[in-house]
C-alpha cells in the first residue's frame, strides 16, 4: 500500500500482541515483531505476514540499554517508525497475604520494570524516531495495551494492577505532551482475553467463572482486541488522543 507505515509491536509473538502485529501487516503496514525469549515464535510470526519488510526484535524490557538497541534496530528495518504499541507485560502472583516481604519488594520491581518502566522507555525511544521523520508525514501514534484490572483491581497481583494504572495515566499525561508534534497517544484497557497455542503456558485457562463476568457470556477474542488497536492507529482516529478505551464486553463500566 501506498500508505504503508513502520510499526513496532512489543510482545507481539504471543495472545494479543500477535493478532496486533497480523491487523497491521493485512492493512499492508510493515512490522517489527518484539519478543524477549520466544524467537521461534516470533520468526513463525513473520514467516505467516503478508506484505514484505516485516522484521523481528529482541529485548528484555526491563533492562533499559536493550530496550534502546531494539527500538533503533526496529527502526532501521523497517525505515523509520510511524505506530509503536506497547503491548508486552507480565503479571507475577503476589497477594499480600501470602508472599514474604522479600518476595513482595521483588516481585512489584519485576512488575514495575516490566509493564510500567519498559514500556515507558520503548516510549521515549521511539518518539526520538518518530520526530524525526520527514515533514509532511501523517500523525504518528503510540498505543498502550493497558488493562481493565487498573480499574477492577487486581488482589492476587497488586503491581500489575498498579502498573497498567500507570500505563493509563502515561498515555494521557503523553498525549498532551505530543500532540504539538502530531504524535496521538491512546490506550485500551482489555479484561480477560481468551487464551491460544502461543501463549496458552502463559494465562490461567480461562473457564466459565471468566466468561460469566461478561453478559456476553465470553471472553474477549484476541482479534477483537487488535480491532480497537488497529482503528486508534489509524490517520482518522487522531481525536481519540488521550483516550482510555475499555474492551472488557461490560464486565466493569466506569
Amino acid at each position: 500500500m501506498s500508505d504503508s507505515r513502520a510499526v513496532l509491536v512489543t510482545g507481539a509473538s504471543r495472545g494479543v500482541g500477535r493478532a496486533v502485529a497480523a491487523a497491521f501487516a493485512a492493512r499492508g503496514d510493515r512490522v517489527a515483531i518484539h519478543h524477549r525469549d520466544s524467537a521461534d515464535l516470533a520468526e513463525s510470526l513473520r514467516a505467516s505476514l503478508p506484505g514484505q519488510g516485516h522484521a523481528v526484535v529482541r529485548a528484555d524490557l526491563a533492562d533499559p540499554a536493550a530496550v534502546a538497541t531494539m527500538v533503533d534496530a526496529a527502526a532501521q528495518a523497517l525505515g523509520g517508525l510511524d505506530v509503536l504499541v506497547n503491548n508486552a507485560g507480565q503479571a507475577y502472583p503476589h497477594p499480600i497475604t501470602g508472599v514474604t516481604y522479600e518476595q513482595w519488594q521483588e516481585l512489584w520491581t519485576r512488575t514495575l520494570a516490566v509493564n510500567l518502566t519498559g514500556p515507558a522507555n520503548v516510549t521515549y525511544c521511539a518518539v526520538r524516531h518518530m520526530l524525526a521523520r520527514p515533514p509532511g508525514s501523517p500523525s504518528a501514534r503510540v498505543i498502550n495495551v493497558g488493562s481493565r484490572g487498573a480499574y477492577r483491581g487486581e488482589p492476587g497481583q497488586p503491581a500489575y494492577g498498579a502498573a497498567k494504572a500507570g500505563l493509563h495515566a502515561m498515555g494521557q499525561s503523553l498525549a498532551v505532551a505530543l500532540a504539538p508534534y502530531r504524535i496521538a497517544v491512546a490506550t485500551v484497557a482489555p479484561g480477560y482475553v481468551q487464551e491460544d497455542e502461543t501463549n496458552a503456558a502463559y494465562k490461567v485457562p480461562r473457564g466459565a467463572e471468566h466468561a460469566a463476568q461478561s453478559p456476553f457470556g465470553r471472553v474477549a477474542r484476541p482479534e477483537e482486541i487488535a480491532a480497537a488497536v488497529l482503528w486508534l492507529a489509524d490517520p482518522a482516529a487522531e481525536w481519540a488522543s488521550g483516550a482510555v478505551l475499555d474492551l472488557n464486553g461490560a464486565s466493569h463500566l466506569r
